[in-house]
């Protein structure tokens, strides 16, 4: 197996004694950007807290770069390297969004001058300078979203982990969110977890396909649009390849 990678091993989660979400589930995700597809409730979230060490598996393992994240002894240390953004955000609303920012830094093991004067940077890299003094609850879904990726930045993550982070976002945010997500893969990795199938061809290396707690597929973005032999534009491979894999009335 590549060190320089998320890696799950032989994970098992449940929900309370009923609930089974994952069994045996083993995988390992190295692309520099990667797309985690599949219906609502196919698995996505619970994998995304349990790679980020939120939600603890009953059983099996989770890595990055060698360090695991079901060990107490390393826990710290992988909570450094793995950044994890929810769908919802939560403002903090006495804080400034540079502050929340800085805040993030500290939260993860950086001194308070540390992490303020890392927030500088962050802020800069996100393009947030004009709301950087602003209360964090006084900013819309997209800048939220931009607010949480600059905390991650702050710690100097190696990989993020984002959860349905273009839901609510109206066509020009997500734009801006596509801009955004080259630009980070180029220096980060980063896991996107989402149910649309929109800017698959250009905007991410890897595709992986969950439905019901299995993997239906893994690989290049090219060979997931190949799936589709008859479509003609982008879109509509995505669209065709991802019913071929998952059962939408399921």
């Amino acid at each position: 197996m590549c060190a320089m990678a998320l890696i799950f091993a032989d994970l098992s989660f449940r929900y309370g004694r009923k609930t089974e979400v994952f069994s045996n589930f083993s995988t390992q995700i190295e692309g520099a950007s990667t797309v985690l597809l599949g219906p609502n409730g196919a698995g996505k979230s619970t994998l995304m807290a349990v790679a980020a060490s939120h939600l603890k598996p009953s059983k099996g393992t989770v890595s990055w770069n060698g360090v695991e994240a079901t060990t107490r002894r390393d826990r710290a240390r992988y909570r450094r390297a793995v950044a994890w953004i929810p769908q919802q955000i939560t403002p903090f609303p006495g804080l400034t969004v540079r502050e929340q920012v800085a805040y993030a830094g500290w939260l993860k093991g950086l001194s308070r001058a540390e992490a303020w004067q890392a927030s500088d940077g962050a802020i800069r890299s996100l393009r947030l300078e004009k709301l950087a003094n602003r209360k964090s609850h006084q900013v819309s879904g997209g800048q939220l979203r931009r607010m949480g990726i600059a905390g991650a930045l702050t710690h100097q993550s190696e990989i993020i982990l984002m959860d349905e982070p273009t839901a609510g976002l109206d066509p020009r945010q997500r734009a801006v969110f596509r801009e955004l997500v080259a630009e980070l893969s180029q220096s980060v990795k980063v896991v996107i977890s989402t149910h649309q199938t929109e800017d698959l061809a250009d905007l991410y290396q890897e595709v992986v396909v969950l439905d019901a707690g299995v993997v239906q597929f893994q690989g290049s973005s090219q060979e997931f649009h190949a799936l589709a032999e008859s479509a003609t534009s982008p879109r509509e491979s995505a669209e065709m390849a991802y019913a071929k894999l998952v059962d939408r009335e399921a």
